[in-house]
């Protein structure tokens, strides 16, 4: 037996400095790390201590910066942040100019 549940639920938080950015080498996948850090009132430092990862390298993966991400790294981050990978990690498809 399977049941569906949906829930709606409303997140107030200040995005006027968020930035959604993409990955380097016209990639569509975009990092929404700033998004999942105000949503938990967290900063990268506080992320930074909790799962042992340094603040270059969670920087470097918040701005987009890096070519490949850890399943471990992911893993700790969505831990402490309380999400999914899928909240971190977008798919967006971009249409070809011209097309």
């Amino acid at each position: 037996m399977l049941i569906e549940i949906k829930f709606t639920f409303i997140i107030k938080f200040n995005l006027t400095n968020i930035k959604q950015v993409t990955i380097v080498n016209n990639m569509n996948i975009r990092i929404n790390l700033d998004i999942e850090l105000a949503k938990q009132k967290m900063s990268l430092t506080e992320l930074s201590q909790q799962i042992g990862i340094s603040m270059t390298n969670l920087s470097l993966l918040k701005n987009g910066k890096v070519k490949a991400i850890r399943f471990s790294t992911l893993e700790a981050i969505c831990k402490a942040l309380s999400c999914q990978p899928g909240d971190i990690l977008v798919y967006e498809i971009k249409e070809k100019d011209g097309s």
